[in-house]
């Protein structure tokens, strides 16, 4: 099989790190001639809408997919109009890239969310912020990610601070929920149909940005684990997914018992899945080969208790990283700039308190575990 990934991120560098293992010759297509991916793989430079290269691409592949959710939408019609095999298809990129679209959708197959009203200009913000009331986010609807896109609002007297801060351009308010803890359920989906899920990870944010996914959450149970599976399947089947689908979920206390808020799905291989990698029976990007290639799916069983850790602006001493017991290194052949994730460490442990000292040898900020 030879599989075409539309961007050349670390995200597409794994992709093509598993499909060696798997004997599919993966091919990227990014801009950057130095990508993460295009160090391990072969590589198309150029824009992610140079139908020139999206065709050389299909010419390349028996099947096309992507690495991240900010590739042209518009790329991927032009290739499945054309009849190019691309999994996930073009409607689940689209209900991604626009968050109205992707909490409409979470409601609407029955997946709970914040309180939500879209803003198209001033007037509208003052009429969210009547209708859903304070403290809120302004989320720009398109290009968002890590933090970035969004502002914070208290109240009327401020609206046009955070209004400018977006940028002026169509966003939705969303309400601040107290929730306890951040979870994201991976899943994939065959092209027959067939799921499999992997145990929900807990997740830890700082500027926006994912320091450290727990895998399984902490104090995880089978009716946690039971419903973020069935809201997962829900989109699946609605998007007619085929491939992997994160989606980052809100553990709220209800007087039944813990709930779930959908925050934001990612039709793709995530970070907070990259601990599968060597702790997990199946990694989610050999899985997500597997689903679009038309292969059988993996077993998502755990090998343990595992952590992945964001390793973000700096390099670390790979010496001190590798002298930690079950510690395993994943660098991206990035250059360091503050902000940018320049590679993982997955740690691998027995158990739940062996697995923390571990992982409190390797992050830089205590705070995050």
């Amino acid at each position: 099989m030879r599989v075409g990934v539309i961007g050349g991120g670390q995200l597409g560098r794994m992709l093509a790190q598993a499909g060696a293992d798997l004997g599919i010759q993966v091919t990227t297509l990014d801009p950057a001639a130095a990508s993460p991916a295009a160090q391990v793989a072969p590589a198309i430079v150029a824009s992610y809408d140079d139908e020139r290269a999206l065709l050389d691409l299909a010419e390349r592949s028996d099947v096309i997919t992507f690495e991240f959710e900010n590739v042209p939408a518009a790329s991927t019609r032009f290739l499945a109009d054309r009849g190019v095999p691309l999994f996930p298809a073009p409607k689940a990129l689209e209900v991604a890239q626009d968050r109205l679209s992707e909490k409409t959708l979470f409601t609407d197959v029955g997946l709970p969310a914040p309180m939500f009203a879209s803003v198209e200009d001033l007037d509208s913000l003052h009429a969210a912020i009547d209708a859903i009331g304070v403290p809120a986010l302004l989320k720009t609807r398109r290009l968002g990610y890590d933090g970035k896109g969004q502002a914070h609002v208290h109240g009327h007297e401020r609206a046009e601070d955070a209004w400018r801060a977006v940028g002026e351009v169509p966003s939705i308010l969303e309400a601040v929920v107290p929730f306890t803890r951040e979870v994201s359920v991976l899943g994939a989906r065959a092209q027959d149909g067939q799921t499999r899920f992997w145990p929900l990870v807990q997740n830890r944010h700082r500027e926006g940005i994912l320091r450290v996914s727990l895998a399984p959450a902490p104090s995880l149970t089978e009716e946690l684990q039971t419903a973020a599976e069935r809201h997962a399947r829900a989109l699946m089947e609605e998007l007619d997914y085929v491939g992997v689908l994160a989606i980052e979920l809100f553990v709220m206390d209800g007087e039944r018992g813990p709930q779930l808020l959908g925050n934001e799905m990612a039709p793709r291989v995530h970070n907070s899945g990259h601990w599968t990698i060597e702790g997990s029976q199946t990694s989610q990007f050999a899985q997500h080969l597997r689903a679009i290639c038309g292969l059988p799916l993996g077993g998502t069983a755990m090998r343990g208790h595992a952590a992945m850790v964001n390793l973000v602006g700096e390099l670390p001493d790979p010496a001190a990283i590798l002298a930690v017991p079950g510690a395993h290194l994943h660098l991206y052949g990035k250059q360091p700039r503050p902000g940018r994730k320049l590679g993982h460490v997955t740690v691998l442990a027995e158990d739940p308190e062996t697995l923390r000292q571990r992982v409190l040898q390797v992050i830089p900020e205590p705070s995050d575990v």
